[in-house]
This record gives structure tokens, sequence and C-alpha cells, in this order.
């Protein structure tokens, strides 16, 4: 039906550590007219043309968004390898995504990399930004916003991606794929040195070219010194950071930098080290390293970085439907439950720079999810999705 009353839910919006209970919604096509307490509906009006949930005992809260997605790619135990995959099962995987993401209440991501392909004979994409065109318009798939591909120093990326030796090159690699419909910049900034493949001023060149271009510009940086060139360059965000100190921290507070935390990553390889062979032996080295990652998050947070979720699904061994492991995980790094609710849904919606993507406003769309229980003192139920409204 065009009108949906959902009744006596609870309500969180990721922007308050309160929960509301008893209230109600009513969506008229596909928009929240109103939200208010349940004994002040009114006459909602046209009983015949309404459809009536009964929500209690549910919390809607807002349409999720991954903020580090790589939506043409499957994750699981053997995820670097499926990036050399052939483009049609690519295709295939990012229509499975989408189903994943949709019933998981994921309404929004953000596509960081993916693979390079002829397709059609058109010559090399990025995958993810036709993906993101044909989703456009249907109602059971998520928004994307996409970086196209990667641009990074070589290694496994080489044939997927755009490769940049110099300042130049990094421009350059910006421009083609900015060109083809990117909508922001991802910079791979590692290469098995302790030091990112180009400079400060290097990196600060084409965060000035993207901005000019009304693009953002964000980074894969894990190691400190790394994510410190990068923080001096200007990069809009963090992608993982997975390795801060103070100072850093302070900086990208002062700079006002995002970090999008992926601290899901870590939790998936701990969980294959108990079940995949490929994994064996990894459980205790993974386990430092999330403690750390863990620690880089408590740090930023304490400094007061922005923080977005991503699971980082198809770039490690997460899947499209996990978005609520890295709440979780937030919460346990040090996050309040209700700031966590807010890294995975208007956080994330603020670093796409889209202002109704993981808010729940009377006039805005009706993109919310009814989840069981209260996501303020339980994130778990945040896996626990029983309706979304799109």
């Amino acid at each position: 039906m065009e009108r949906t009353l959902y009744r006596r839910a609870a309500f969180a919006d990721g922007k308050s550590s309160n929960l509301q209970v008893g209230v109600s919604v009513l969506v008229e096509q596909a928009r929240i007219s109103w939200i208010r307490p349940a004994e002040d509906e009114g006459d909602p009006g046209r009983p015949s043309e309404l459809e009536v949930i009964d929500a209690s005992g549910t919390t809607i809260v807002p349409g999720l968004v991954d903020a580090h997605s790589h939506v043409t790619l499957p994750g699981g135990a053997h995820w670097i390898e499926r990036i050399s995959d052939p483009a049609e099962r690519l295709l295939e995987v990012a229509e499975h995504n989408g189903d994943l993401m949709h019933n998981a209440g994921i309404r929004w991501a953000r596509d960081v990399g993916g693979p390079m392909r002829d397709v059609d004979g058109a010559g090399r994409r990025a995958l993810p930004i036709g993906v993101r065109d044909s989703w456009r318009q249907l109602p059971h798939r998520p928004h994307i916003r996409t970086a196209g591909t990667w641009i990074g120093p070589g290694l496994m990326l080489e044939e997927n991606a755009e490769i940049a030796s110099d300042g130049d090159e990094l421009i350059a690699a910006a421009a083609r794929q900015l060109d083809h419909g990117a909508d922001l910049v991802k910079l791979w900034a590692e290469n098995n040195e302790p030091k990112p493949p180009w400079n400060a001023a290097e990196m600060r060149g084409v965060v000035e070219f993207a901005h000019a271009r009304g693009a953002k510009v964000t980074a894969h940086a894990t190691q400190l010194e790394i994510v410190r060139e990068c923080v001096e360059a200007g990069v809009d965000s963090i992608e993982h950071g997975s390795s801060l100190d103070a100072d850093v921290a302070r900086a990208m507070a002062e700079r006002d930098i995002a970090l999008v935390s992926t601290l899901s990553v870590f939790a998936s390889i701990q969980t294959f080290a108990r079940t995949a062979a490929a994994f064996e032996g990894a459980e205790e080295r993974v386990a430092a390293r999330a403690e750390v990652a863990a620690e880089s998050v408590r740090l930023a947070h304490r400094a007061g970085v922005r923080i977005a979720a991503g699971s980082d699904f198809g770039g490690g061994s997460t899947r499209a439907n996990q978005l609520a492991w890295e709440v979780e995980l937030l919460v346990k790094a040090g996050l309040e439950p209700w700031e966590a609710l807010g890294a995975a849904t208007w956080r994330g919606g603020e670093l796409l720079g889209e202002p109704e993507a993981g808010v729940i406003r009377e006039g805005g769309p009706a993109d919310f999810v009814l989840v069981h229980g209260d996501p303020l003192s339980d994130p778990a139920c945040l896996w626990r999705v029983w309706r979304v409204s799109w």
C-alpha cells in the first residue's frame, strides 16, 4: 500500500542515548508523514487504504550505512583471489550482495574500490560504477556511492586498479575515475613499506584536485606513519586506521578527518582461523592486531574524531550483511551504544555528503529498519532485523 502506519514501536535515531517507546510512524508514498507518540496518533484517515503494522516489541532505527564496502566482491576465506574473477561472475556477486544488504537493513553503502574490467568492449572501467547506476531506481537495492577502483602502487591491485607512482600519475588516475563517474577517490596508500608510496605533498595535490571537482579523497592506511602522512596531506578520511597513536588521533580531530572503522575484519579472520585451513595458526596473531585496532578506535573516540562504521565486506573476509558486527565491536572498543548506532547510520551519511542517509525525520524518505530489541542497550539486536520499510 501507499500508506502504512507502524504502530507502537520504540525509536532510536543514533543521535541520543534515550530510547523513545510507544512511537507510531505514518508513511505515505515512501516518505514519513509524521512521527508521534502512539496515544497522539489522531485519525490517520482513509482506513481502507491504510496498512497498519503492529510494531510493538521492536525498535525503529534508521536505514544502516556501510561506510566501507566492496559491492562487487564476495568476501570469505579467499577474498584476495576473488578480485581476479571474471566480470560476469563479479556482477552476479554484486546482485547477491544487494540482496544481503537489503535484508540486513543496509540502505546506503560507500564502495571504496572494485576491479576494473572491459565489459562489452567499452574499455576498462571500474565495475562498481555500473552497479551503482543499475541499482539507482531499484527499490530493494541500497544506494551506492563509489570510488570506482583503487589508486595504488601496484601489488595485488596491478591488473585490477589504477597504478600511480608519483603525484602527476595520482592526479591523472583520479581524473580518469572521476571522468568515468566515480563519486570519490580512494588511495591505497600502502606498499609493504613503513611509509606511503607517495609523500604528503603528492597526496595533497590529488586532494586539492579532487576537491576542485567536488569529490572527497579517502586513504587505505593501517600503519601509524602512513596514517600520519595521509593526515598531513589532508585526506578527508582514513580507512581502517588500525594503529593510531594519541598525537595522530588529535591531528585527525583538529583537521576534521574521519576514521572509518573496520574492526569486524579482524573478528572475521579470527573465526575463519578456527574453521578454514587457509587461516591455520592465524588466530593468535590476528587477536593481537585486533586489540591494537580497538585501541586505535578508543584513541580516536577520546580525541573527538568522527567515526563511521564499515564492514569491509568483499575487500576482507566479512560478508555484505554483517555491519551489525562492526557496531558490536565499536561498543566493545569504548563507544556508547547510541554512538555506535550513529556510526552505522548518520555518521556514514555525513561522510557520504548525503543528508538523508542514515536519518529518520518527518518529511524525509521512509528508509528505516525494525529490529527486535533495544540497540541502545543491546547492539546485537541489529542482527535481528524483522522488517525493512522499503
